[in-house]
C-alpha cells in the first residue's frame, strides 16, 4: 500500500520527526542498530574509500554498515593479472579495513567469467588449455587468495553468474573447458583452502523462473555431491516497476528452501527508464546515451522520490519477513559512486542508493530504520 502525500517536502517533515522520535526514546538511529539480529548491513567500498581518501564516505560506511564487500580489487583479473603475480595491496588495506571496524567481510569474487585474466584460459602458445591445466590454475589462485585471509574473511562469493536467465549454464570459457563441475571444484578448493568460512554462489536476475530453476537445480546437484554451499546471494539491481515482488519472493524461497542462508547482493534502485530488453546486470549490454534514458539531471522530483522510498520499504518489509535471509548489501555507499550512472546507458544521473551524492541519508533511511523497529514490537 503507498503511504499517502498531503504535503509539499512531506518527506523531510518524516525524516525530521522520526529523527526527534529516536532522540527522545533513544531508539536506534543507525541502519545497522536498527537491523541487529536480523542480518548484517552491508556496503561495497571503491578504490578511494579502500585506500582512505574519501573520508566523507568512510564515516557513512562506519556508522550505518556492519558488512563490507570490495566491488573489484579482489576479483581475479586486478588481484593476479599475471600468472604468478599477485597484488593483494588494495585487498589487503580492504580486509584491514574490516578488521579494524569489526565488520562482517565478504570477498568478492574467486570465479567469474567476466574479469578473468586471460592467461587463465590459454598456454604461452595462445591455445586453449586442457581441463587438468585449468583445474590446477583454479587450485592455485583459491588457494593463495583464500589461504592468505583465512580467519579473517568471513564468505567468499566462491563463484559469480555461472547461469543463464533460461536456467542454463553460460558458455564462460570455463564451462567449455571443464563443464559444469568447474563450479563443484571451486568450492571444493575454497572449503579446503579455509574450511570455517562460509561460501557463497553470487548471481543477478535471481526472480526470473528460469534462472531460480537452474540455480536450485545446481545447488541440489552440489548438496548431493557432498560440496559445501553455505549461501546463495541474489544480486538486487532493481527498478521502480521490475522485478515483481512476487517473483522474487519466490526465489526466496525457493533459495531457503535448499537449507541455505539467502543474501541480498548488490542492492540498488534505479528511478531511471531502462530499455524493455535490459532488466539485469550483463555489463555487455550498455548502450549509447540517449537523452529520453535521463530525465532527472537536476534532481529527482518529490513524486519519484516517494516511489522510490516505497519501493524500498516493500522490499526490506519481505527481507524481514524470511529468517533465512542473513545480509542485506547495497552496491555502493553513495549515488554519485552507483555504476547505473553509466549502466545500461552511458552517462546519466540515477538515485538508486540509500545516501545523496554528499553522503547524507536520503529520506528513505529512517523509514527503513523505523521499519526494522516496529519489527520488533
Amino acid at each position: 500500500m503507498k503511504r499517502k502525500r498531503v504535503l509539499s517536502g512531506a518527506t523531510l517533515i518524516i525524516t525530521v520527526s522520526i529523527a526527534l522520535f529516536f532522540m527522545g526514546c533513544e531508539k536506534p538511529a543507525t541502519l545497522k542498530d536498527a537491523y541487529k539480529g536480523k542480518f548484517y548491513i552491508g556496503t561495497a567500498l571503491n578504490t578511494p574509500q579502500i585506500m582512505g581518501k574519501d573520508t566523507a564516505a568512510i564515516e557513512v560506511v562506519k556508522e550505518h554498515f556492519n558488512s563490507i564487500v570490495a566491488e573489484n580489487c579482489m576479483k581475479s583479473g586486478p588481484i593476479q593479472p599475471r600468472e604468478g603475480e599477485f597484488n593483494f595491496s588494495m585487498a589487503d588495506k580492504f580486509v584491514e579495513f574490516g578488521q579494524q571496524n569489526n565488520m562482517h567481510i565478504v570477498g568478492h569474487t574467486l570465479i567469474w567469467h567476466s574479469q578473468a585474466p586471460r592467461w587463465f584460459f590459454t598456454d604461452d602458445d595462445g591455445k586453449e588449455v586442457s581441463p587438468e591445466v585449468l583445474i590446477e590454475r583454479m587450485k592455485k589462485h583459491i588457494y593463495t587468495v583464500v589461504g592468505r585471509y583465512k580467519g579473517k574473511v568471513h564468505g567468499w562469493d566462491v563463484v559469480n553468474e555461472a547461469i543463464l536467465d533460461n536456467g542454463n549454464y553460460r558458455n564462460s570459457r570455463f564451462y567449455r573447458i571443464l563443464g559444469e563441475d568447474f563450479i563443484k571444484y571451486a568450492f571444493q578448493f575454497a572449503h579446503e583452502a579455509d574450511p570455517e568460512a562460509e561460501l557463497y554462489y553470487n548471481d543477478y536476475s535471481m526472480s526470473k523462473p528460469g534462472k531460480r530453476n537452474g540455480v536450485v537445480a545446481m545447488v541440489k546437484k552440489l548438496q548431493q555431491q557432498g560440496v559445501k554451499i553455505d549461501g546463495i546471494g541474489m544480486q538486487c539491481h532493481v527498478g521502480l516497476d521490475y522485478p515483481e515482488l512476487e517473483e522474487f519472493e519466490a526465489s526466496m524461497e525457493a533459495y531457503g528452501g535448499l537449507g541455505v542462508k539467502v543474501m541480498i547482493t548488490e542492492m540498488d534502485i534505479s528511478v531511471l527508464p531502462t530499455p524493455d530488453w535490459n532488466r539485469g546486470a550483463d555489463i555487455s549490454t550498455n548502450i549509447d546515451y540517449q537523452a529520453k534514458y535521463n530525465p532527472y539531471t537536476k534532481g529527482l522530483p518529490d513524486s519519484v522520490n516517494t516511489q522510490l522510498e516505497d519501493r524500498y520499504l516493500e522490499f526490506f518489509r519481505l527481507f524481514l519477513k524470511h529468517d533465512y535471509v542473513s545480509r542485506v548489501t547495497v552496491w555502493g555507499v553513495n549515488d554519485g559512486y552507483s555504476w547505473k550512472n553509466g549502466f545500461p546507458v552511458r552517462g546519466r544521473t540515477d538515485y538508486p542508493l540509500l545516501f545523496d551524492r554528499n553522503n547524507q541519508p536520503k529520506s528513505v533511511v529512517p523509514l527503513l530504520i523505523n521499519e526494522a523497529i516496529k519489527k520488533r514490537k
